[in-house]
């Protein structure tokens, strides 16, 4: 049929079969450009089934449902999406922005309809104010579209940072996230991977052993497990996809939306039943227990969101509720080298901080900490300025913040780990606490050096200066008594004491200097 033959026949047709015939058209478009295919790893959703799971059923809309590869050539495959699913839904009501990549169009590698894609949605989060949800399944750039492709991560990574502390990015792994991809998630909040399943490097194990000789799996190099307990490039473990989705509702449950808003706001929960709070620290120093008994006694139900769970164990960062209201929880775990400080705990506590600050979550903190690491690998891997990193964020929060000390806090621990002179709001400690420059038995070392060689029997004259020491500056009250600690309480006190300083300060106000941003010491 010609062409003109075909304007009459339209034109002859009646308004309302035309209209008829266009919204068809415009389903059978929708249906092709909706259709999406599982990937082939055994457990794999598809891009839309992973909305679908993580969304408030029935709330998704997509955007740039029409979009199409951009053409390579004559006879180039162009579909529909290029690769990546975005729009917006809920989450137990509440507003979210979503991005899901298909690694089965062309890997999931970013081309530039992709990329613009992707970045469109995240702009839509900035004027909205709502968190954006990334799940990640990518091969990285797409090498046949060369520099548009590498154009469009760094589009990404600058959106990525201009949402930074206005509105919380959590990146889901779910496949592979190689190359220029990893560091998309490596700038957001949190990132989630899933054991045997997800993998996240920079350079891939063929590419390493070409270059280095060095041999390495993907699961060894960048797997979730890798990831988690060894160079904390994620936050959280799950076992398999759907985990993975609900531990992103589980995490949003405790976010605000944006920097403006406070966190959400639930009915209060009850006081979790366990072994009293007075029993649970041991007499002597050298005799660890577990911090979290005493964190499930403070919160809400027991209940704690435990951000880098694997990684740097020797201190535990949080999200729980105190009488319905969002809460960080930081605190030195003795079970976990005494719960010293050092690069890596310092690095993992420092973020959490500065997230916490960001989106005006308070700060609770527990502190039992003999201090730095010491150590010739610590020094010269940089103890001093990476452990400045805590230092400064906590310094630099203006958050209301609430510290108890529950057993040693020694030296520079004690004064990082949420100290008055940092700006902490309220500091409380349990008689059982030692604030001091040093544990005893390392102080009558130093103080009475000369004595103790002199001595007779030096062991039993070290017994008395080291009980003498432990009842002077081995207790709390020399800080009482200096305003350093505002009250010393019984153990089986402390909800009700955290409670009322966070309900007093919930008005808290701290101006801080105009400046453009300060200097941490990355």
């Amino acid at each position: 049929m010609t062409l003109e033959a075909t304007t009459s026949l339209t034109a002859a047709t009646p308004v309302a079969d035309r209209t008829a015939g266009r919204i068809a058209e415009l389903a059978r478009r929708r249906e092709r450009a909706t259709v999406t295919a599982r990937p082939r790893r055994p457990g794999a959703l598809g891009a839309r089934e992973r909305i679908e799971r993580l969304l408030d059923a029935g709330s998704f809309t997509e955007t740039g449902v029409f979009v199409r590869a951009r053409a390579l050539g004559d006879g180039a495959r162009r579909p529909y999406g290029d690769g990546v699913v975005t729009g917006y839904g809920t989450v137990d009501g509440r507003p979210v922005c979503v991005f899901a990549q298909d690694s089965t169009v062309f890997g999931g590698s970013m081309g530039e309809a992709f990329g613009e894609k992707t970045v469109a949605l995240m702009d839509l989060a900035l004027k909205t104010g709502c968190p954006v949800v990334g799940l990640n399944d990518s091969g990285g750039a797409r090498i046949q579209e060369g520099v548009n492709s590498l154009a469009l991560y760094a589009e990404l990574v600058r959106r990525n940072v201009k949402a930074s502390g206005v509105v919380p990015q959590i990146s889901v792994v779910l496949g592979p996230c190689a190359g220029g991809a990893a560091y998309s998630p490596a700038i957001t909040d949190f990132t989630v991977m899933v054991d045997g399943a997800s993998h996240m490097f920079v350079t891939g194990p063929d590419v390493i052993e070409a270059v280095t000789g060095e041999r390495a799996t993907a699961e060894e190099l960048g797997g979730a497990r890798t990831s988690n307990s060894v160079n904390g490039n994620a936050h959280f473990l799950a076992a398999d996809e759907e985990d993975a989705l609900d531990t992103v509702r589980d995490l949003l449950s405790y976010l605000p939306a944006n920097n403006l808003e406070r966190p959400p706001q639930y009915a209060p929960g009850a006081v979790a039943a366990g072994a009293p709070l007075d029993d649970v620290v041991p007499d002597r120093i050298g005799h660890a227990y577990d911090m979290r008994d005493i964190l499930r006694a403070v919160v809400d139900d027991g209940e704690l969101l435990y951000v880098q769970e694997l990684f740097a164990p020797n201190i535990v960062c949080a999200l729980a509720r105190v009488e319905g209201a969002s809460v960080g929880v930081v605190a030195n775990q003795p079970l976990h080298s005494a719960g010293v400080l050092d690069i890596d705990a310092s690095e993992k506590a420092a973020r959490f901080v500065r997230f916490c600050d960001a989106f005006g979550i308070p700060l609770l903190t527990f502190a039992d900490v003999p201090g730095y690491l010491s150590g010739v690998h610590q020094e010269r891997a940089g103890i001093i300025r990476r452990g400045a990193k805590l230092l400064y964020a906590y310094a630099e929060a203006t958050v209301p913040k609430v510290t108890v000390v529950v057993r040693k806090a020694y030296g520079g621990g004690y004064a990082v780990m949420g100290s008055k002179h940092l700006g902490a709001d309220l500091n409380l400690a349990w008689p059982t606490a030692r604030i001091a420059v040093m544990g005893a038995e390392g102080a009558v070392g130093v103080l009475h050096r000369r004595e103790l060689a002199a001595a007779d029997d030096p062991e039993a004259l070290r017994a008395d200066l080291v009980a003498t020491y432990e009842a002077t500056h081995g207790t709390p009250y020399l800080a009482a008594e200096r305003g350093y600690v505002d009250d010393v309480i019984a153990p089986r006190d402390t909800r009700a004491h955290i409670a009322g300083a966070l309900r007093a300060l919930r008005g808290k106000r701290a101006p801080m200097p105009e400046r453009r941003h300060g200097n941490i010491p990355l």
